[in-house]
């Protein structure tokens, strides 16, 4: 028997959260939900859930300090972000802290169940990844483990993180332009002012932990006017 898709619903509100399980288990998901922040964290906590919707705004504990303590302890768990429209602030935060993808509310139910099966999808084609990326002497990265170690010293990375990786590693004879990471890795048909932001926030991020020394990028280099080049050595 096919084993159904598990997804954590982290919502207070009661009439999103029944719209959302509603709509969720009518295209084939299993559902489980949870109304206040706390008992969110400690269900998502028991690593049973293929993916998790989090609101931003939740009684008790924040959706952004449910996520930095699931990335804390599962840097690969699925995580999408529920914000306010106008929040750009809520959404740079999300990313910044390791969610997947963030849809605006209010949303079209249509645009949710893509979001979710692009970031599943996404998913399980890092589950199947047995590779390694090499970079100089000193860099040496795990991609099925979203790990790595840099002159003996330990590094995790978020799924996202490890996709801008292999994405730029795939493509390493080139520059890659923000818009076309946005398109392949992110999936956005279109880029808007929030989500380049977000490209260049995930790359601070990345120089942070790869680089020997951030402000002088040895691996992850920006070409002016085409984008962001990783360098082999």
């Amino acid at each position: 028997m096919h084993k159904k898709t598990r997804i954590l619903i982290v919502e207070d509100e009661e009439a999103i959260r029944t719209g959302l399980v509603d709509v969720l288990v009518f295209h084939g998901f299993e559902v489980e939900w949870a109304g206040y922040g706390p008992e969110g964290l400690t269900k998502a906590l028991s690593g049973t859930f293929d993916l998790l919707l989090l609101d931003v705004m939740l009684p008790g504990m924040d959706g952004f300090e449910i996520c930095n303590r699931i990335r804390e302890q599962d840097p690969a768990q699925p995580i999408i972000m529920l914000t306010a429209k106008s929040s750009d602030e809520d959404i740079i935060q999300g990313l910044s802290l390791g969610a997947d993808d963030y849809v605006s509310k209010p949303f079209s139910v249509a645009q949710l169940v893509l979001r979710i099966q692009a970031v599943l999808r996404r998913a399980r084609v890092g589950a199947e990844t047995h590779t390694r990326i090499q970079l100089g002497d000193a860099l040496d990265i795990d991609i099925l483990n979203l790990a790595g170690q840099l002159n003996g010293k330990t590094l995790h990375f978020t799924r996202r993180e490890m996709e801008i990786l292999q994405y730029l590693h795939s493509n390493a004879e080139r520059p890659v332009p923000r818009e076309e990471l946005l398109n392949k890795v992110w999936g956005y048909a279109k880029t808007m002012d929030i989500e380049t932001r977000t490209v260049d926030i995930h790359m601070a991020k990345l120089r942070r932990k790869i680089e020997p020394d951030p402000s002088s990028p040895r691996f992850l280099v920006t070409v002016r006017g085409a984008g962001y080049r990783l360098m082999p050595d």
